[in-house]
């Protein structure tokens, strides 16, 4: 509303028949009426989401395959604004219609509170998407303030301000001057770039994550974890269940299986996967760029499942090795995600491979504000790993809860890290607000 103030309706108009459409199911024994009704909530909010999301590449799209065949034919695009977080909403309202018609909840018989599971503000723009079994049932409830959740709430608000302000935006600097310049950069400062971006993003979008967790466990409500270390994982098919979470679920519930899933033939169990992935780009936006960055992970999902049915590949790889298999996989793909066009995408991945140009001639040009941050960018990501890998550690995890005085040592630790390093400036928005 701050931006367009009419648009506080496209929240209210799909919710007001979202409301009105499960209940009528919800009383309905007629399963054509039924699926009727779904079909009404579903063109709805994908109405919506296609013409202020897609309209526009669709458009753009059809004017090029008709220049290619010379012909005069012309679609004018149209003047739009996306609206902020219209990808979760419109998604978090159709699991709701798609839970009632399955008979797995009942419907919400208060508007008001339909309409805050809809728009409920710490994860309305960027996820979690939750599902009503789980945020629904707590909308009901009256909870008072609570230390306990004020602290654990608070812990991950402060965990996830310094993923995103420090770490994640201190790393944006020089991934945004390489991928924003791709002629003028080679080798290794194209190398540099992707991993930086690699972490930026995970940072960026796990940081809000963390905070619209916190945010509403201060409120006493429980949101979904989105994120798992998924830089960890072993394979793509591990990362994508430790990466958004909340998303790669729901296409599993709502797309992936509905399909048939891997209940059918072999081929068409290969279809399914690779069509949920390619879907996942799309979701992600409206560009061609997004549509090779959902294929590949796609590709590689086909490749993993015929090779575990399978058993082509026999060879038993180190973890490690096959952790810096999935990275450099998922960080290449990272390339059409961020580049700002599919030919700067091309250009990136050729530079890549050039390493005749010498790395420090090319950020000798490099200001003193930019030199710093390029090199603070490597110790961020090891203090990272370094955090991460120690909340796992059983016997520090539990000295942690005993010890007040290690608890607030840490807390103050990222205080000051956040206070000194972070990043505060209005550019600086979160990656997932585009979406």
């Amino acid at each position: 509303m701050c931006w367009k103030w009419q648009y506080i309706f496209l929240i209210f108009f799909p919710a007001t028949i979202d409301f009105f459409v499960a209940k009528s199911m919800e009383k309905s024994e007629d399963e054509k009426r039924r699926k009727l009704l779904l079909v009404i909530s579903v063109v709805t909010n994908l109405g919506l989401l296609f013409y202020f999301k897609y309209y526009n590449f669709f458009i753009d799209s059809v004017n090029s395959v008709s220049s290619i065949f010379n012909s005069d034919f012309f679609i004018e695009g149209a003047r739009i604004l996306l609206p902020v977080g219209i990808s979760f909403y419109t998604f978090q309202s159709i699991s709701y219609t798609v839970e009632v018609y399955r008979r797995n909840i009942m419907a919400e018989q208060k508007f008001g509170r339909f309409a805050l599971f809809v728009s409920y503000f710490p994860q309305l723009v960027a996820g979690p998407i939750n599902r009503p079994q789980i945020l629904l049932p707590q909308l009901r409830e009256f909870n008072q303030l609570n230390y306990t959740n004020m602290v654990e709430g608070g812990r991950l608000i402060l965990w996830g301000l310094f993923k995103k302000v420090v770490v994640a935006d201190r790393l944006a600097f020089f991934a945004n001057i390489v991928f924003n310049n791709p002629d003028s950069y080679h080798g290794i400062s194209i190398l540099i770039a992707i991993i930086f971006f690699a972490f930026q993003i995970y940072c960026d979008f796990s940081g809000y994550s963390d905070i619209a967790i916190g945010v509403a466990k201060v409120m006493g409500v429980d949101l979904v974890k989105n994120f798992d270390k998924p830089y960890y994982a072993h394979s793509i098919k591990e990362f994508w269940s430790k990466w958004h979470i909340s998303l790669s679920t729901w296409f599993r519930d709502y797309l992936y299986i509905p399909m048939g899933g891997n209940k059918v033939g072999v081929p068409k169990w290969l279809l399914n996967l690779f069509i949920t992935f390619l879907v996942s780009g799309i979701w992600h936006g409206a560009s061609w760029n997004f549509v090779i960055w959902g294929a590949i992970h796609g590709i590689f999902i086909v490749l993993e499942a015929i090779n575990s049915k399978y058993n082509i590949i026999t060879l038993k790889l180190p973890a490690l090795i096959k952790m810096i298999f999935t990275f450099s996989i998922v960080s290449f793909a990272w390339i059409f995600f961020r580049a700002n066009t599919i030919q700067d995408s091309f250009t990136v991945i050729g530079n890549l491979f050039d390493f005749k140009h010498s790395f420090l001639s090319e950020i000798g040009h490099l200001n003193g504000s930019n030199m710093y941050n390029l090199a603070l960018g490597i110790p961020l990501i090891l203090l990272l790993i370094l955090f991460e890998r120690g909340s796992e550690v059983s016997n520090l995890q539990n000295y942690f809860k005993s010890s007040v005085v290690f608890r607030y040592t840490c807390y103050i630790f990222l205080i000051v890290l956040i206070a000194f390093f972070g990043v505060f400036v209005d550019q600086s928005s979160f990656i997932y607000f585009q979406f």
